[in-house]
């Protein structure tokens, strides 16, 4: 195996002949070029269809050109496009990459990436592997979430999405809703009811889903922004192979929480989603207020907040590396990322005063109101905040589950 020293040395040389260096200062730390270039500390995107896929297009590139020689999945094996090495070796390319100007990235290129190709890499069949881990972990095609329905978001074992055995293929019959990057990918993984004569979280199977099979519909949901991010996806007789099916037969609980698993184990603050420490301590060296004991000790808290998500997003990476599923600590990590950008806003409300109520054209302040507006919506995105404690108090503390009434109950005989 390589060692670090000759890796990173390698690993420096190719960003540099492919990324532009950021200005970093006497420490080697990040900063900001304050008032150049365009400022974004947006939680959820706020684009039309072409500016979405704009910046899509942008973090695909980015990911391909790193799958060329290994630097998107370092410590996954060859035949998955990585190279083998260690968690080290990965850190030593992280710690590098932030040194240098990368394209954003999207949450519809992450899901491929981060939930969806180590999903299939840890439950899917020989031929599944050989079909979508390499080609998804590199983002040479995009799968989407196929999850949440009208009546199944935070309880995710509700679904009703009907999957009906025909053979060798299975008919897919209805609805799902919130579904970013429907329009722009071609596959997709979708949790369906296969028995309805059973408890809930027993009669559930995923399968991977052609998103241009016919009988399926995508619709853009344009929100009162303009923006239209997330989509509706009908399913009307969409038949789907069985050789499409991720799985045993009414096992897709457990690979929903798997996925699930990686999802929250990745809501970290790494995909650049919201405000980040440098652009606060930045606006708060602009407006002169870093002398303030009280702003001060904010940003103090801040970056503690930001150094203990940091810590446990070791420890669910070294877990992901041993190739263990992703566990309770996913929902620690959800947990903490939320905290740290709602704390953002706390901070950010006070160092910009009556600044964050009206665009004055000032670069870099009233902007905040994308990352003020957005941040709340983590508290339900990926699974709400009350699923996660009781994830954390079931199975890491050990305390008994919530009563439940739909519990033993078949589906069919539950309340609607």
């Amino acid at each position: 195996m390589i060692d670090i020293e000759t890796f990173t040395a390698q690993a420096k040389e190719w960003l540099d002949n492919n990324a532009e260096p950021r200005t970093t200062n006497d420490h080697g730390q990040r900063e900001m070029a304050w008032g150049e270039g365009e400022f974004s500390v947006s939680v959820f995107h706020n684009l039309t269809f072409e500016e979405e896929k704009a910046v899509i297009d942008g973090a695909v590139g980015w990911t391909r050109k790193k799958a060329e020689v290994g630097y998107h999945k370092i410590t996954w094996e060859p035949e998955y496009g990585g190279m083998g090495l260690s968690k080290e070796h990965e850190k030593a390319f992280h710690q590098l990459e932030a040194k240098y100007i990368t394209p954003d990235g999207h949450e519809t290129h992450s899901v491929t990436t981060h939930l969806m190709a180590p999903s299939i890499k840890l439950l899917g069949t020989e031929q599944q592997k050989k079909d979508w881990v390499a080609s998804w972990a590199a983002a040479e095609e995009l799968c989407c979430q196929l999850f949440s329905e009208p009546g199944a978001g935070s309880d995710l074992a509700n679904v009703s999405t009907k999957a009906d055995r025909d053979g060798d293929e299975w008919i897919l019959n209805g609805q799902k809703v919130w579904s970013s990057g429907a329009q722009f990918s071609p596959w997709g993984m979708a949790v369906c009811r296969t028995n309805t004569d059973i408890p809930k979280h027993k009669g559930i199977t995923v399968f991977i889903v052609p998103m241009d099979a016919p009988g399926l519909e995508v619709r853009q949901i344009r929100q009162m922004s303009g923006g239209t991010s997330f989509n509706e996806v009908f399913f009307t007789d969409v038949r789907v192979p069985d050789a499409y099916r991720v799985g045993d037969i009414g096992e897709g609980w457990k690979v929903a929480l798997t996925v699930l698993g990686f999802e929250r184990g990745s809501s970290n603050g790494s995909s650049r989603v919201g405000g980040n420490w440098a652009q606060a301590k930045g606006l708060a060296q602009h407006l002169g207020v870093t002398s303030d004991p009280v702003v001060r000790d904010d940003l103090a808290r801040l970056y503690s907040q930001y150094r203990i998500m940091a810590l446990n997003n070791q420890r669910v990476a070294a877990q992901t590396k041993a190739g263990q599923a992703p566990g309770p600590e996913g929902s620690i990590s959800k947990m903490i990322w939320v905290k740290s950008m709602n704390l953002m806003s706390d901070v950010i409300t006070k160092i910009l005063g009556p600044r964050i109520t009206a665009d004055t054209g000032e670069w870099g302040t009233y902007e905040w109101n994308e990352h003020l507006l957005g941040a709340p919506g983590y508290r339900i995105a990926g699974g709400s905040d009350e699923i996660q404690r009781n994830i954390v108090g079931e199975r890491v503390l050990g305390l008994p589950g919530e009563p439940r009434t739909d519990k033993n109950v078949p589906f069919k005989d539950i309340p609607k």
